[in-house]
């Protein structure tokens, strides 16, 4: 990651403590946020899975990010509320989308596995880079992705709009699109991946670390319910992402010069069909991370985020989980509080520690590759995709003009010199 980061604990403690929460998000005056544990858990079946993946050592310092109150590994909730919905997600957060303020949560600082839910973290950090109207040549690295896991179904050679490609994403968990996207918005899947971990510090999420731009499980990959919280609300401050999420089914083009037809896609996130208010959000699951949830939905001028972590899809599933917990939170008051969403930016004052010193592969980013604009740059853009219909005239033409300039020197060399001038 180009600059995920640590606070000395002085600096990360003023920055807590001082910076000031919004109305909204403030306990009431002389309450204190409950902390109990364990959460209340829904009894899951057994299931066979690959062992969990060691975390990085806890850090004080980004424990605390948001409120002490949330630091905690067990459940945390305003004070007289009442109990949440018992769920199977070993930790998941609640917080209000437009004032910041934590509702409440379980363990929302745990590290956990995001899956697909990482998507929403490529969205953050690409959605304002790339023209949704530019239309793009899937490579084959682009299609280079685990067998079995969720695709588009994109083709080598394909012409995309990116307008598709993030509803590729959001819809049908594309990792086809995902690294396509991130490609597009720096140069290479690797940089994509990069600057994502960069956007994930910026946003204040010092837990998340991304090595793969679709979610697809890599060795030390991370984030948090609470860093998942903060990256959704930097995703749903976005209009064109609230649209996208929305979408219930889209067509993907038909590639005549690929002789294949268009088909539709379905948006595979249940809560926009079956929840009242719903804004969307994203579904994920890979036989490691279980199952991953983020939903948001409005209500009586309210908008509220949940995020889920290491979920089982029995006896009630992800989105169902996210469902009952919005509803829980619907239901605190207006100024209903345990801690709150760091501002993006907040916490740059922040300097390196020990776990981001350990993953040089992500310290390093990639420039920021600008999406090429004009003619020539476009051309230019479509041969380094593999748009044969530009390289084979191109290479054409160059081919002329080297033989053109071979001609010419071999004319020169042949000229009969003049008698009694001698070569120099």
């Amino acid at each position: 990651m180009r600059a995920r980061v640590l606070a000395a604990v002085p600096a990360v403690t003023l920055l807590v403590a001082a910076a000031p929460a919004p109305a909204a998000s403030a306990p009431a005056a002389g309450a204190v946020p409950a902390a109990t544990a364990p959460c209340p858990r829904l009894p899951a079946p057994k299931v066979s899975r690959p062992p969990r993946p060691t975390p990085p050592e806890s850090v004080p310092e980004q424990q605390v990010v948001g409120g002490a109150a949330l630091a905690g590994p067990g459940l945390v909730t305003p004070p007289g509320s009442p109990a949440p919905p018992a769920v199977t997600a070993t930790s998941w957060l609640v917080a209000d989308l437009d004032s910041g303020a934590v509702l409440g949560g379980c363990g929302p600082h745990a590290y956990g596995t995001p899956a697909s839910t990482q998507k929403l973290l490529l969205a953050a950090t690409m959605l304002n880079r790339l023209d949704p109207k530019q239309v793009a040549v899937a490579t084959r690295a682009d299609l280079d992705i685990e067998p079995g896991s969720s695709a588009v179904g994109l083709l080598v050679g394909g012409r995309y709009p990116v307008e598709t490609l993030w509803l590729g994403l959001l819809l049908q968990s594309g990792n086809d699109a995902a690294n396509m996207l991130a490609r597009l918005g720096a140069g290479s899947a690797r940089a994509g991946v990069a600057e994502m971990n960069a956007e994930a510090h910026r946003l204040g999420a010092l837990q998340t670390r991304a090595v793969t731009p679709s979610g697809l499980d890599g060795p030390g990959q991370f984030t948090s319910a609470y860093d998942l919280a903060l990256i959704a609300r930097a995703c749903f401050a976005d209009p064109a992402f609230g649209r996208y999420a929305r979408t219930e089914r889209t067509q993907i083009p038909a590639q005549p010069a690929l002789k294949k037809g268009g088909f539709q896609i379905q948006n595979e996130n249940q809560l926009i069909y079956r929840y009242p208010g719903a804004l969307g959000g994203k579904t994920g699951f890979t036989e490691l991370a279980r199952h991953s949830y983020v939903g948001a939905a409005q209500r009586g001028g309210r908008r509220l985020v949940v995020t889920l972590l290491g979920a089982e899809a029995r006896p009630v599933r992800g989105w169902q989980q996210g469902a009952q917990l919005l509803d829980w939170g619907f239901a605190l008051p207006r100024d209903a509080s345990v801690g709150r969403l760091v501002a993006p930016g907040e916490l740059d004052a922040a300097t390196p520690g020990p776990a981001e010193k350990a993953a040089p592969a992500a310290a390093t980013p990639h420039p920021t590759t600008e999406p090429w604009r004009g003619p020539a740059g476009t051309a230019l853009r479509r041969m380094a995709d593999g748009d044969w219909r530009l390289i084979v005239p191109a290479a054409g033409l160059l081919a002329l003009a080297v033989g053109g300039v071979v001609a010419v020197l071999a004319a020169r060399r042949g000229r009969i010199r003049r008698p009694g001038r001698r070569r120099s």
